[in-house]
């Protein structure tokens, strides 16, 4: 069922939070093996300064992961995201335990995910969205679907476009 159509601006205002699935959405969704085993990701450089500019402007930013990866834990405190929950194989029961570790309900949140473990989550947030090349049952679930791919600037683009909606986008403030 499509989701009624809203402007930006009234989507965004009571959003406080981003949470985002890592694998399809941070990075583009292949996990890659090398000889030894060892896994690696690739994360977008304007993904992080996105994630930085948003919590520059007073908002939160969390990560939920179905799967575990040192890489993740890595990224995030690259980036100063403090909550982190991996191996998450409820999205939503995750979720309503980090909004509640920081004062915050699920019509404030912006989910951003790719597949199908994210639409539980994506169907209770204020703003849903998903990547450009999300599955189709998630794009269908979507306030916003991007135009940027997963792992190429799609949380960035999730950033500016809050930011903007909410005249707080400020690019000189670096």
């Amino acid at each position: 069922m499509p989701v009624q159509l809203r402007s930006d601006s009234a989507l965004a205002q009571p959003i406080r939070c981003i949470l985002s699935d890592v694998d399809g959405v941070m990075t583009d969704g292949r996990i890659i093996y090398d000889s030894a085993g060892v896994e690696s990701k690739q994360f977008h450089v304007r993904d992080g300064l996105g994630i930085k500019l948003w919590m520059q402007a007073g908002f939160e930013f969390a990560i939920i992961t179905a799967r575990n990866s040192p890489m993740v834990d890595r990224r995030a405190g690259e980036l100063g995201i403090q909550h982190v929950s991996q191996g998450s194989g409820n999205k939503l029961q995750r979720a309503q335990q980090i909004l509640t570790q920081i004062d915050c309900d699920l019509s404030q949140v912006c989910y951003v995910g790719d597949d199908l473990p994210d639409i539980c989550v994506m169907q209770q947030a204020g703003l849903a969205v998903a990547p450009a090349d999300a599955a189709t049952d998630a794009r269908e679930a979507a306030h916003w679907v991007l135009h940027q791919r997963g792992g190429q600037g799609a949380v960035r683009e999730v950033v500016e476009r809050l930011l903007r909606a909410k005249d707080c986008w400020n690019p000189a403030g670096i």
